[in-house]
């Protein structure tokens, strides 16, 4: 065999480290290496696809959140998604999203974990909280190979979690055990949570309209509190696990709608 030609770089190899995934960088008089950047691409792009972040979000970036004109409400929100991304994990304290529907609160959450998967490379993972709880109901059936701890492991060891419209499902006894679970799963192993919601960020009510199912199911969702969601217990460990963040500004589906049929 020629060695010289055996030692010779691949044609396809990264120019900045042969192939090896190690580059050389220099210090003063020193002279190391550090991980390159193309094994950082390709981690980033791994995570990415682990991260299960849906298609209709896929274009979401905290550089392209609109806080100008009718959506200028929300550029407190965008500045502390920011800071939430440059700190990291210096530190990892969650946030809890609040807002109404369509300002921007799931477009914030994507952008946070995906600054922190590319410029971090830190495991992330998204998911709405209706189709979890749908998940894992589906795995009580026998005909489903997935067991509930398969469906709520990712869910408890990923570094930081994204979920979703937290609220959005009305409350039962069942509900409220799942999300006691997730959170306090997650607050006990000290991982990072972003949380949105649509709800207020309230008590419940009344005490008797927190512990009385029939009554939560009355009043719908007619000025609910995240309280009166998934209980003020919950809320309560929401508030150790994260900082409370409002968004506001128009609805733009609706802005989005206005202008099509203009």
């Amino acid at each position: 065999m020629n060695l010289s030609l055996a030692n010779s770089p691949r044609p396809d190899a990264c120019p900045l480290c042969d192939g090896t995934g190690w580059k050389p960088i220099t210090q003063g008089n020193l002279r190391r290496v550090t991980r390159c950047d193309c094994r950082l691409h390709a981690r980033s792009k791994s995570l990415l696809a682990s991260a299960r972040i849906p298609k209709r979000y896929e274009h979401c970036e905290l550089t392209n959140f609109e806080y100008e004109g009718p959506r200028s409400g929300g550029l407190p929100a965008r500045m502390a998604a920011c800071r939430f991304a440059e700190e990291y994990p210096l530190d990892a304290t969650g946030l809890l999203i609040v807002g109404d529907i369509g300002v921007g609160k799931t477009h914030l959450a994507v952008g946070m974990i995906k600054e922190l998967i590319q410029s971090k490379g830190v495991p992330c993972l998204f998911t709405d909280y209706r189709e979890l709880l749908k998940q894992i109901q589906n795995s009580y059936n026998a005909s489903v190979q997935a067991t509930e701890l398969d469906v709520l492991r990712p869910v408890f060891e990923t570094e930081v979690l994204v979920l979703d419209e937290l609220g959005a499902v009305k409350p039962t006894e069942w509900v409220w055990d799942t999300v006691s679970l997730i959170l306090n799963t997650r607050y006990n192993q000290n991982r990072t949570t972003i949380i949105t919601t649509n709800f207020s960020n309230g008590p419940a009510h009344t005490a008797e309209a927190a512990n009385t199912e029939s009554t939560r199911a009355r009043r719908a969702a007619s000025n609910e509190t995240l309280g009166d969601r998934i209980g003020d217990r919950m809320l309560s460990r929401l508030h150790e696990m994260c900082r409370v963040v409002e968004l506001r500004g128009a609805d733009f589906r609706q802005t989005m709608k206005s202008a099509s049929f203009r």
